[in-house]
């Protein structure tokens, strides 16, 4: 059995490690699909409440594996390595109805960096750093590069990164609006921990809500964004989480969320 992602599951939270250490964690066509039956397997299971994303050793991805498309006999092509690998890994990350966090240990250059960035809380610790490799071998950004990072960062600032390459330290990425949060290295782990633990017990279908509303607002008009936050609304406002929040708040006490 490959072992290319593993999967911890502990205190309501999914730890999901990307495994190809000797590689800096680059996709092959395997790991691709093992990481998709992963996060299926997670968004089905009603005791994960929150999901984390990380890598092993000294990279969190270094994206594609080009030991795989310089080989005739292995390479898939790459229109299959997009449709059929990262297109459905971005999908399924900003689709799951439970908090993701991009846990990012190392390097996350190419496709790792852009499956990082569409994470929905994404923390790094200090030498970190994150490289839209693209354009250095002469390809264009994939992983849905383009629509996020310009959303992030602005466009002029988010072009330059895809032309020129440039490597980004994590401290820089936060200051820019790339990632959530820059943590000291010696932190890092003890804040995921935390952060995760937070998520894992709050109102998780109120947080999947609020992630498709965010994911609608990027294409939403007005008049559409308003109708569907009412939509939303009045659905989380029939939730025991929220009968649970409203006691909680006029108890004086802290709320026990179950996830409904």
């Amino acid at each position: 059995m490959s072992k290319s992602i593993l999967l911890k599951i502990e205190n309501k939270i999914a730890y999901i490690t990307l495994n190809r250490p000797e590689v800096f964690n680059s996709f092959n066509r395997e790991m691709a699909f093992l990481l998709h039956d992963t996060l299926d397997a997670c968004e089905a299971n009603k005791d994960v409440r929150a999901i984390v994303l990380t890598g092993n050793g000294k990279a969190f991805c270094a994206g594609q594996d080009l030991k795989e498309v310089t080989d005739p006999d292995l390479n898939p092509g790459f229109k299959k390595i997009l449709e059929e690998h990262y297109n459905p890994i971005i999908t399924r990350i900003r689709s799951i109805r439970k908090p993701i966090i991009g846990a990012i240990n190392g390097v996350a250059a190419g496709a790792g960096a852009n499956i990082a960035l569409a994470c929905d809380i994404v923390v790094a610790h200090e030498k970190v750093s994150f490289i839209q490799a693209f354009s250095l071998i002469g390809l264009v950004p994939d992983s849905a590069g383009t629509f996020f990072l310009p959303r992030l960062i602005g466009f002029q600032k988010a072009l330059a990164l895809a032309m020129l390459g440039d490597k980004i330290g994590a401290e820089e990425a936060e200051k820019m609006g790339m990632i959530y949060k820059c943590v000291p290295t010696e932190e890092f782990e003890e804040t995921i921990d935390k952060l995760a633990l937070k998520l894992a017990n709050m109102p998780t279908k109120a947080l999947g809500m609020i992630k498709e509303l965010f994911n609608k607002s990027m294409t939403n008009d007005l008049e559409s964004q308003l109708a569907l936050e009412s939509q939303l609304q009045i659905e989380a406002a029939q939730s025991d989480d929220y009968k649970e929040g409203v006691a909680a708040f006029i108890e004086k006490r802290q709320p026990n969320f179950k996830g409904n």
